[in-house]
């Protein structure tokens, strides 16, 4: 696809308004109701155990919805994806707010993680064809950055509603976000559509006669099976460590004995450092090659996780949060550029929903692998183990990831 960004006129600030600020807007609904979706459940009568099981079908609609995602996306293109996502998801967040019964709050959490699947590949999509490759990975490093202000911004937003109106106030701020997110989007330009390459003519004769084959999920596993095999192992191990590490800073400062509130403050300071290093991060990739972020990247919350077992006090255990903080922020957009430069012209929305899926196998992996070995050994010996994590995923990028960009990048 043609790229709309020119050489030498490139700018971020023509994605500000209508494509970073969706995202933000979603990212805040997402954050003003996710702390609140297991107190409804506790209020219609669920125990701890399914309040936790509901706040998981988040994931599981993402992960099960990435390949339809893309199958919808590519039909009725990026801008009415998104659009169609954002009202689904307020849609669904309205009914959390009536819900009478705990099976219809499961329902309504289900169908935002599908909104999510389908806005989240929407997006990536669209700046992919819509920025000029060597920018790519400032502008999916600032897509990464934007959701990270909104899931920061949005629990304070969803504290403040509650306070005035109750715990249905953080589901009213989430349908103003939602609402607000859809009608930006429909300021998007439409991204240039795909251009196949000519026959080559030989004196009357065209050179290639053969017909043009649909392009379907299973041609783009069969085409890109290296790819998914190689760096998209990798992918699997990023996203499992990066969730991992949401847990285990509340896990570990519970066994340290703080109070809640420090244990806010430090996941806190965590998540700002996170947000301080997006642009930088997506900068150097840019210009340095992909590796220079994806390995230290890695290589540093491994470290910081094999760390954090080691600390006693609220010091040390804040300095391993503001690291892994670090280690995860330069990381911001890593995974969408990696699919972004080995995504096929034809086919791109089908492979970025299997690379979508890839990741959030992982995003689900990670956390069972942390409850799985501290069930069977400690949690010290968990947190560990997700650490190990990270130093293969670092290893496996020094191994697999050319040092340069990909050819199609």
């Amino acid at each position: 696809m043609t790229s709309m960004a020119g050489r030498d006129d490139f700018s971020l600030r023509r994605f500000v308004v209508p494509v970073f600020g969706p995202s933000v807007l979603f990212a805040v609904g997402e954050g003003a109701i996710l702390p609140v979706v297991p107190l409804t459940a506790r209020d219609l009568g669920g125990s701890v155990a399914v309040a936790a099981l509901i706040v998981t079908l988040i994931g599981i609609g993402s992960l099960l919805s990435n390949i339809p995602a893309s199958i919808l996306t590519a039909r009725i293109g990026e801008r009415w994806a998104i659009v169609a996502a954002a009202v689904l998801c307020a849609v669904a967040m309205l009914v959390a707010l009536l819900a009478s019964d705990l099976a219809m709050l499961a329902v309504a959490v289900l169908l935002i993680g599908v909104s999510a699947a389908v806005f989240n590949l929407a997006r990536q999509l669209y700046l992919t064809v819509m920025v000029e490759p060597r920018y790519r990975a400032r502008a999916l490093s600032s897509l990464g950055g934007s959701m990270r202000i909104g899931l920061f911004i949005g629990p304070f937003v969803g504290a403040a509603a509650i306070q005035l109106v109750g715990l249905g106030g953080a589901y009213v701020v989430g349908i103003v976000a939602l609402v607000a997110a859809g009608a930006i989007a429909l300021s998007m330009p439409d991204p240039p559509l795909p251009t196949r390459a000519l026959p080559v003519l030989t004196g009357d004769r065209e050179a290639d006669q053969s017909p043009v084959l649909p392009v379907t999920i299973r041609s783009v596993l069969r085409s890109h099976r290296r790819v998914y095999a190689t760096i998209g192992t990798c992918v699997v191990f990023v996203a499992a460590v990066r969730q991992a590490r949401q847990v285990v800073i509340p896990l570990w400062a519970d066994h340290l004995g703080l109070d809640p509130s420090t244990i806010s403050v430090v996941y806190g300071i965590s998540g700002a450092v996170d947000m301080l290093v997006f642009y930088p991060a997506g900068r150097l990739m840019d210009t340095r090659g992909r590796l220079a972020v994806a390995g230290p990247s890695m290589l540093v919350m491994g470290v910081a996780l094999l760390l954090c077992p080691l600390t006693t006090a609220t010091v040390p255990f804040l300095l391993v949060a503001v690291l892994l903080g670090f280690g995860n922020g330069i990381g911001s957009g890593l995974v969408m550029t990696l699919g972004a430069d080995y995504s096929p012209p034809d086919g791109r929305a089908q492979f970025l929903g299997v690379w979508r899926f890839m990741a959030d196998a992982g995003s689900t992996a990670g956390p069972l692998v942390l409850s799985a070995v501290t069930d069977a050994v400690s949690l010290a010996a968990g947190v560990g183990a997700t650490g190990v994590l990270g130093l293969i995923a670092a290893t496996l990028f020094l191994i697999l990831l050319p040092r340069i960009r990909p050819a199609n990048a």
